[in-house]
């Protein structure tokens, strides 16, 4: 009964340290390779607002003229 009960409780402890977070850290412990690293991660991040706007067509000229244009032949 002793043992089921240690194997319940180390799988328990197992399962909550699994989900805790990661096992293997994203960053690298050094401080100059994690700050590289930084700063390589935000300038992919930097970008997203363009690929949207490229995405959405946002970036393309108005067809809609503010003002009043003929269109036919004269």
């Amino acid at each position: 009964m002793k043992t089921r009960l240690r194997l319940f409780v180390g799988l328990m402890l197992l399962c909550s340290m699994m989900t805790a977070g990661c096992a293997m850290p994203i960053w690298s412990p050094n401080p100059d390779i994690r700050a590289r690293q930084l700063i390589y991660q935000s300038e992919s991040l930097r970008h997203i607002p363009e690929i949207w706007e490229r995405i959405w067509g946002l970036d393309q000229p108005d067809l809609a003229t503010p003002y009043r244009v003929h269109g036919g032949v004269i």
